[in-house]
């Protein structure tokens, strides 16, 4: 076979498994119980969020522990929006918390690309520790610990209050999630892969290079900063309505560290394996849960036992043994 072939065939074949791993989860709310339709549900919100912090830490190089602050930007502004203000429309949400998100992702970014490695770590720690602060603190204005209620959204301006709401979630705001996770996945995509990713490779593996072949270095970095946190806060804002309540614990230090986590898990060299260790996360966690109340030292071990031996996580697992089987034809 000619490498051209080659390369149409491999194209080919990764559009056909994204086309059935695509029906498969449109089709499972029909054949699956709600409450595995509920946790596919809270990992496409998750999904939006890892692969925007992906951008920043596997094609950029950042690695950040603040990014549950984007994501409690995004579920605050639902709540507030239906709860304080009577709106609504998702539509309107997703906009607004998108506008939001992107503004003080500008400003803070300005500050925390001018730092690499662990000060940029913990320049973003920082940031989102004060916001978890002003969310605990300023109780008439964000429900302190109790948090606040978010109130069923319209879906592209259809009123679903009559539904009952295991139902709503797990077949319409199930498929709306979806469909939005697929447009995002396809941009973030075409992201990567167009001159913009390509430079934000070269950030990542020799800034000093970039910076001498012409790179704005710090200005790219601020931009994977805001596209970044903008993604944040959208899965953020798909999770509220999912939940039901927004409270503080979203932007505490430890869902950063969640979101880090599946990002290692899965692989944040492959453009999928974040999306690989969210799905897997997800049910791994509710699994283990329901075993023992010592989850955390498990998941511990795990983290522990992927950086020694699989630091591609699952997806470079998986890419090996295909180039291993390849080879061995």
């Amino acid at each position: 076979m000619k490498p051209w072939q080659e390369i149409l065939s491999l194209k080919s074949t990764k559009v056909l498994i994204l086309i059935v791993v695509g029906l498969l989860f449109l089709g499972l709310p029909l054949f699956a119980s709600q409450y595995v339709s509920y946790l596919m549900l809270t990992f496409f919100a998750y999904a939006v969020m890892v692969l925007g912090l992906n951008l920043l830490f596997g094609y950029t190089g950042l690695l950040s522990f603040g990014h549950a602050f984007f994501m409690a930007i995004g579920a605050y502004t639902a709540a507030f929006l239906t709860g304080k203000f009577s709106i609504l429309y998702m539509e309107v949400i997703l906009v607004v918390a998108v506008i939001i998100s992107s503004i003080l992702a500008a400003l803070i970014g300005a500050i925390c690309v001018r730092y690499i490695k662990i000060y940029f770590a913990m320049l973003t720690l920082a940031f989102g520790m004060l916001f978890y602060t002003f969310l605990l603190k300023f109780y008439y204005l964000t429900g302190g610990d109790e948090g606040m209620r978010v109130l069923r959204p319209y879906l592209l301006g259809f009123n679903l209050s009559e539904i009952p709401k295991m139902q709503y979630l797990t077949r319409s705001y199930y498929i709306y999630t979806l469909v939005i996770l697929a447009i995002l996945t396809f941009v973030m995509w075409k992201i990567v892969s167009s001159p913009f990713g390509l430079c934000l490779k070269a950030i990542r593996d020799n800034p000093e290079k970039a910076e001498y072949l012409g790179v704005s270095v710090k200005r790219y970095r601020w931009y994977a900063f805001i596209i970044s946190g903008a993604y944040a806060a959208i899965g953020g804002a798909l999770l509220a309505p999912a939940i039901g309540q927004v409270d503080p614990g979203l932007t505490y230090w430890t869902h950063s560290g969640t979101l880090v986590f599946m990002t290692l898990l899965g692989g944040f060299e492959n453009f999928f394996g974040p999306l690989i260790g969210g799905v897997v996360y997800i049910f791994l966690q509710d699994k283990v849960m329901s075993l023992t109340t010592y989850w955390r030292f498990i998941f511990g071990a795990i983290l522990a036992f992927l950086v020694i031996v699989a630091p591609g996580g699952i997806a470079g697992v998986i890419s090996s043994l295909v180039k291993k089987e390849k080879g061995g034809e």
